[in-house]
């Protein structure tokens, strides 16, 4: 009765809930392997035996778990995935024009993506000469390390 069951799919960095049943069922000698029926199709090969006994597994960023299971987890899944969403979002918490202010005082370019490394390497650039100890100023050390801090930390909200 497995695949006239009803299942819930949790995406949680969607923030998607759905009812669902077992498409297709292949059994094969480590234990039987399924799909999800249309129009969640996409979701498997997974560990059918798994799921039943586990009562939930995970399939890229979906949960696939009973309806009790769901139950039992739907208050910490809601909470994590909020969480997840809210440090994604933190990505994009600059305005556009500090973003440009922050890569204009690094000398990176105003458009496209960075990695943390060119941004570390900007700084370290500059730093050499900015730095009171190289002959620059305080003033001019403490920009460059906010513009560097302030892009970085894009990179440590959404990880």
């Amino acid at each position: 009765m497995t695949d006239k069951e009803q299942w819930v799919v949790w995406n949680g960095s969607l923030g998607v809930l759905d009812m669902v049943t077992i498409g297709h069922i292949e059994a094969r000698e480590d234990g039987r392997r399924a799909y999800l029926a249309p129009p969640y199709g996409v979701v498997g090969p997974f560990s059918l035996d798994e799921l039943e006994a586990q009562g939930r597994i995970a399939f890229g960023e979906c949960l696939v778990m009973s309806r009790q299971r769901w139950q039992e987890d739907q208050v910490e899944l809601r909470l994590e995935a909020r969480e997840k969403r809210r440090a994604f979002q933190l990505q994009f918490r600059f305005t556009e024009s500090d973003q440009e202010e922050h890569r204009e005082t690094l000398n990176l370019p105003i458009e496209g993506a960075l990695t943390p490394s060119e941004i570390n390497a900007a700084f370290r650039r500059l730093a050499k000469t900015a730095h009171p100890d190289a002959g620059g100023s305080a003033e001019e050390y403490r920009r460059i390390a906010e513009a560097r801090d302030a892009l970085l930390e894009q990179f440590a909200a959404a990880s």
